[in-house]
């Protein structure tokens, strides 16, 4: 294993009020967020809230921006326009439903004269409020579930402590990620739902390599102050985890720049819960453990 750090001694524990007053931030952002998309007063796309995606090929190619603008001139705001293929194909999302595919064939037979599209190519996906709503509140529950999956995985792996710190890291990533998305006004969806349950599972196994970690020196220095045998640990692994990550940035730092706008959202996603995740392991879910042993006066075992 490569290692990009030598032998370290930071004192991770000493800097615990901090991350913590960090992580509220976080939390309290994300909080925010949510209670606003359950108000529909967020960016919500239509997965949420309802709407039609319609996709078209033209004889050439047609510039999004073109596009864009010839939909917001017919009343048409705010349109969502990836790009298909080699460019001659658009794939449109907007939120009203009821004709509104006929009426956006109508507005590119207007504007376009001299670029028709093909009606026999044109594919349409309807999705009503109710359904919308129904996305929504089945994301949330896979959210939670995932949460309560973490805290019986890792109580029974090592202890309960253990499994509360690592949902509570967890929660704190997503909701770093959900908050960020946010107070920036960016389209939240399925799939960056998708993004979050993903960058979960990630911030999960880079929690599970510190605890491991620490459950090994548990049996092996029990004498140790348990901030020292903490630090300790994380110091062992401090290398190991940067490499980790760094691996993962570097694949989605491409996705970002050329994934294009299909995947720009959920690559963006990612990466930020990459790098938030990767901290909370550190800084948020190995605290965790240090203020409830101190606070429970009891002690951790190496199981």
């Amino acid at each position: 294993m490569l290692h990009i750090l030598g032998k370290t001694n930071i004192d991770f524990m000493g800097w615990k009020n901090v991350s913590f007053t960090i992580a509220a931030l976080f939390i309290a952002l994300g909080l925010v967020g949510v209670v606003q998309i359950g108000r529909h007063k967020a960016n919500l796309g239509i997965d949420f809230v309802g709407g039609t995606t319609v996709q078209l090929s033209f004889k050439d190619a047609l510039p999004v921006d073109q596009a864009r603008a010839a939909l917001e001139k017919n009343g048409f705001q705010g349109a969502s326009i990836q790009e298909v293929g080699e460019g001659n194909t658009l794939l449109i999302k907007v939120r009203e439903t009821e004709g509104t595919s006929d009426k956006i064939q109508t507005i590119f037979k207007q504007e376009f004269p001299n670029n028709p599209s093909d009606p026999d190519s044109m594919q349409i996906t309807e999705i009503g409020p109710v359904i919308g709503q129904a996305l929504q509140k089945d994301a949330l529950r896979a959210l939670v579930v995932a949460l309560l999956a973490i805290i019986v995985y890792i109580a029974f792996r090592f202890e309960f402590k253990f499994g509360v710190a690592a949902a509570f890291a967890t929660f704190h990533d997503i909701m770093a990620v959900l908050g960020i998305f946010y107070i920036l006004n960016w389209e939240i969806n399925l799939l960056i739902v998708t993004a979050l349950l993903t960058l979960a599972g990630y911030s999960l196994t880079d929690t599970v390599v510190v605890f491991d970690r620490i459950r090994e020196n548990l049996k092996k220095t029990k004498r140790d102050p348990l901030p020292k045998l903490v630090n300790t640990s994380i110091n062992e692994v401090l290398s190991r985890t940067i490499v980790t990550s760094l691996t993962v940035v570097l694949v989605l730092i491409p996705l970002v720049l050329f994934g294009g706008d299909v995947l720009h959202d959920f690559s963006i996603a990612l990466l930020m819960g990459v790098i938030v995740g990767t901290y909370s392991s550190v800084f948020v879910a190995s605290p965790i453990l240090v203020v409830w042993h101190a606070k429970a006066g009891g002690r951790l075992i190496g199981k």
